[in-house]
């Protein structure tokens, strides 16, 4: 089976997330902003892990190579950006249900981290 188109773009969007989550995490002065991020990136690094080791295990291994990308201003924005990410290419990642429960995993993260971001802050 050929490996899905968006696979590995899913990885290093989901890892290039994470650092920028990060640098966010360590600039903001609120709490709640500080604690979300911190939720998301403590948490996206196992998920999209997981999702590359399972894709491999299925497809082989994944072209992995970083992309170009520009950090998001702010935290709201960069799970805006993912959201939209996953919405456009998530059946690109791959259709087996197991890799479409982990990408489930994703979104629900970011939407967790939206919530948490809208409000809570």
């Amino acid at each position: 089976m050929p490996i899905p188109s968006k696979a590995s773009e899913l990885v290093m969007t989901f890892f290039h997330a994470r650092t920028t989550a990060h640098v966010l995490h360590l600039k903001t002065r609120s709490f709640a902003t500080h604690k979300a991020l911190n939720d998301f990136y403590d948490a996206v690094v196992g998920l999209t892990d997981s999702y590359a080791e399972v894709a491999q295990g299925e497809y082989g291994l994944l072209p992995l190579s970083p992309l170009r990308y520009e950090p998001a201003l702010d935290g709201l924005a960069l799970m805006d950006e993912l959201d939209s990410w996953l919405k456009k290419n998530r059946k690109q990642c791959g259709e087996d249900s197991h890799l479409q429960n982990i990408i489930d995993e994703l979104q629900a993260l970011v939407r967790e981290t939206q919530y948490k971001l809208k409000f809570l802050s």
